[in-house]
């Protein structure tokens, strides 16, 4: 039977670093950078720095790879080294309580809109007019999907050189790689689209490059993660099944990933239409047992994270990230019934969290898309 302790137990990541236990903050954008830049600002380091111990593995939310990819205001940025002291800052304010500190390495493709506001366009695999957005992407060259390809192993390393632990390759949500790995998002008849294969060689491409650059850095315990959405279907809009997701995560895992992680609204124990089984352990049968699993979604006491360990090996959380900062603290000082569950009474101030956080979840056009913040209602 998983209990607390289990949570609380170190893991080894197939390069060898070591997370102090298997809880970690889930990636969320907190629109704290400077706008324009993504260079780090000082709210940036103030959260991070308040939860640097809320988890054994930190990840910062979406941070853009290239200009092109930019889909934030307020999103963090790796594309460049103007602002490696910036980085360095966060790594060390992350890291300040021994825990892991991983950038997430991200290109919105389409959903890149600061893109389009900037440069007039954005790229996709395909040009597809759809009814969401409000242009046409233009379709990717070769010379493009190299350059792309490229930018993520120099934003990898510049990771490395900035002091953080890992990245995480952002491979779902909607964004460029899942939009390569989607049939309804992928249209191209070349080799990175059609079937099945050739929908996973650009993702897979940029995890082999990521391996490749850092392992030219000379860091070997650098962490090298992938998170990904276990399905795509939106009614009679299919971009792949969960069948076809674990196919992608048994070649990630192959391909040398750290650890996979699936990204999940419907709570951390759903089950897939048609399967007896969660996400998670469907999962973890097709990583067989190469690399660890994180599981999240509605991970909010102690008793969910140790349900949840069920269905993964690690466990993050997001929403709670926000609400307890002190969450992983609590858990191994024995004080779980202290973890607080709702940003409501005022909090926000203390939590230090930046105000593009609660204009995200209060009056921000696209706060649908989020979970609702549990006291949220108190900011309205």
């Amino acid at each position: 039977m998983t209990t607390a302790d289990d949570l609380l137990a170190p893991l080894t990541f197939p390069c060898g670093a070591v997370a102090p236990n298997r809880i970690a903050q889930a990636p969320m954008v907190v629109w704290a950078s400077e706008p324009l830049s993504g260079h780090v600002t000082d709210a940036d380091v103030e959260y991070f720095a308040r939860r640097a111990d809320v988890a054994g593995m930190i990840i910062t939310g979406a941070s853009f790879v290239n200009r092109e990819g930019r889909a934030f205001l307020g999103g963090l940025g790796i594309d460049d080294a103007t602002d490696m002291a910036g980085l360095r800052r966060l790594a060390a304010a992350i890291k300040s309580k021994g825990n892991l500190a991983l950038v997430q390495l991200h290109h919105g493709g389409r959903e890149a809109k600061c893109a389009y506001d900037e440069l007039g366009y954005v790229l996709a695999p395909s040009a597809i007019d759809l009814p969401f957005l409000p242009y046409v992407p233009r379709e990717m060259t070769e010379e493009q999907i190299a350059s792309t390809v490229a930018d993520f192993g120099r934003a990898a390393v510049r990771a490395v050189e900035a002091g953080f632990d890992g990245v995480e390759i952002h491979g779902a949500n909607h964004y460029l790689l899942q939009q390569f790995f989607s049939a309804y998002s992928n249209r191209r008849t070349d080799a990175w689209g059609g079937d099945l294969e050739r929908r996973m060689a650009f993702p897979l491409a940029v995890l082999d490059e990521v391996k490749r650059a850092v392992a030219q850095t000379g860091k070997k315990d650098f962490i090298v993660g992938y998170r990904m959405c276990p399905d795509e279907i939106h009614g009679e809009n299919v971009g792949y099944d969960v069948t076809e997701a674990m196919v992608l995560a048994e070649n990630v895992a192959a391909h040398g990933a750290d650890y996979v992680h699936l990204s999940i609204f419907t709570g951390y124990d759903a089950v897939p239409a048609g399967h007896d089984a969660s996400y998670g352990r469907l999962a973890r049968k097709a990583v067989a047992g190469r690399c660890p699993v994180v599981i999240v979604s509605n991970v909010f006491t102690a008793d969910d994270a140790v349900t949840a360990l069920d269905h993964g090996d690690i466990v993050a959380i997001g929403r709670e990230a926000h609400i307890d900062p002190d969450f992983a603290t609590k858990l191994r000082e024995g004080h779980a019934d202290q973890i607080i569950t709702t940003v409501a009474g005022g909090r926000f101030t203390e939590l230090c969290l930046p105000d593009g956080v609660r204009t995200s979840y209060t009056t921000d056009p696209w706060r649908h898309i989020l979970q609702p913040m549990p006291g949220i209602e108190a900011y309205l």
